[in-house]
């Protein structure tokens, strides 16, 4: 009889799971869609990181030993720093600036938190007058977790609180425009809300007009009349390409000078 009985409610248990689920034909093809191709790729991206952010979070070791080979500052040297992410990194400062011995400390992938626990070395350590900061993207796609912008805002603030501890001269450079005009090779655009982006940037602007700081406003040069970056200004929908860089370089440069002046 009990054997009956478990069998009766097996039958029928997989009766409701049979009614229940939908036929194949039935469900969305989610996996395949360009949003859930994005979400996969930062999620690999996230855990290739794991280890490093484990033991390294804010990623010091990779600018130790340059940071070591370094030349003392000259006592009429001007030391300036570009201070970000990857867009940052692959900026060969050389090529666009030509005769300046602009020092590059960008890391790929990195966020503002990330970049508060470098500062120290990769920027004070190294008594630059100024720094150019450019950042904040990385944090709106989560990149080291969800964040609110308001934790951001924070962010922005203690780095500046530190350069202006040690004397060094901050630029806050706004967020840069996205675009999807390629949508096969703009999986960027999708983990980045352009609304988190035009948010920040009022707030940053807002932060350096109250506090005497310069604000680099790369966004309005870049931004075309649909709120996106201008489609010959970025392959991939996020990262410059040389046209990109082209139009960067004379407003950073326009910046520096500004703040050297002070």
């Amino acid at each position: 009889m009990r054997k009956l009985l478990c069998a009766i409610l097996f039958a029928a248990a997989s009766l409701c799971v049979a009614q229940t689920t939908p036929s194949p034909s039935a469900v969305p093809d989610v996996e395949h869609s360009p949003a859930a191709q994005a979400a996969l790729s930062l999620e690999r991206w996230r855990e290739s990181r794991v280890s490093v952010y484990m033991n390294d979070y804010g990623e010091l070791a990779q600018y130790q030993e340059a940071n070591v080979k370094l030349p003392p500052v000259g006592t009429r040297e001007n030391r300036v720093i570009f201070f970000g992410d990857s867009i940052t990194w692959g900026w060969h400062l050389d090529n666009y600036f030509p005769g300046k011995d602009y020092i590059n400390r960008g890391i790929s992938g990195q966020t503002t938190s990330q970049m508060l626990v470098r500062f120290h070395q990769d920027v004070i350590n190294l008594h630059p007058k100024v720094v150019v900061v450019l950042a904040g993207t990385n944090d709106i796609a989560g990149n080291t977790g969800p964040v609110t912008v308001e934790q951001i805002e924070d962010n922005y603030a203690s780095l500046a609180e530190l350069a202006r501890a040690h004397s060094v001269q901050i630029i806050f450079s706004s967020v840069t425009p996205i675009h999807n005009y390629f949508p096969e090779r703009s999986s960027f655009f999708l983990q980045r809300s352009p609304q988190k982006i035009v948010e920040l940037n009022h707030w940053l602007r807002q932060y350096c007009q109250v506090n005497g700081l310069i604000y680099l406003d790369y966004y309005s040069a870049m931004v075309d009349s649909n709120g996106m970056m201008r489609k010959d200004l970025a392959n991939d929908g996020l990262h410059p390409n040389d046209a990109g860089y082209r139009i960067m370089a004379p407003l950073a440069e326009k910046a520096i000078e500004a703040a050297l002046s002070k």
